[in-house]
C-alpha cells in the first residue's frame, strides 16, 4: 500500500502509454486466470471483484447487500466484460473494458490532484508510479 497524489491526467497517461498499459493489464489478467486457460470465467472475474470489495462497501463501510443482489451485480459486470457473449472473457475483452473503466475513473478524478492510499498492484498506483518515473527521468536529464 502506498499513498500517492493522483489526478485524471495521471490515469490517462497510463492508458495512452500502450506498452505500460498492456503490461499492467496483461499481468492482472494472468493473475486472475486461476486455471491458466487463457480466459476468465464468471467465477474468476467475480473473485477478483470480491477481493476488491467495491460492491460490498461504501467509502470503506460495509453495506448489507443480499447474496442474490450481489450475484446479479457480478453477473452484470461479467456481461459487460464478455463483449462477444462467449461465456468467458478473453484478454482483448479484458483490455478493452479496463481501458473504458480507467478512462471513466480519469474523467471522474478530473484535473484536481487528490491524495489516495492505493494497493501496490492497483492500476491507479501503477499510473502514479509511471508518472513519478517520467518526472524523475526528466529531472535527472536537466
Amino acid at each position: 500500500m502506498g499513498v500517492v497524489i493522483i489526478d485524471g491526467t495521471t490515469v490517462k497517461d497510463l492508458v495512452s502509454d500502450e506498452v505500460q498499459f498492456k503490461k499492467s493489464v496483461d499481468e492482472r489478467f494472468a493473475a486472475l486466470d486461476l486455471n491458466n486457460d487463457g480466459v476468465l470465467s464468471r467465477s474468476e472475474l467475480r473473485k477478483a471483484f470480491e477481493s476488491m470489495r467495491l460492491i460490498e462497501t461504501h467509502f470503506g463501510m460495509d453495506v448489507a447487500t443480499s447474496p442474490d443482489e450481489l450475484t446479479q451485480l457480478y453477473n452484470s459486470i461479467f456481461d459487460k466484460f464478455d463483449c462477444d457473449q462467449s461465456g468467458t472473457v478473453d484478454l482483448d475483452e479484458f483490455r478493452e473494458e479496463m481501458k473504458k473503466i480507467l478512462l471513466a475513473i480519469a474523467d471522474g478524478l478530473g484535473s484536481c490532484p487528490i491524495q489516495m492510499a492505493l494497493e501496490d498492484q492497483s492500476f491507479l498506483k501503477q499510473a502514479a508510479d509511471l508518472e513519478a518515473s517520467k518526472t524523475s527521468s526528466s529531472v535527472s536529464h536537466t
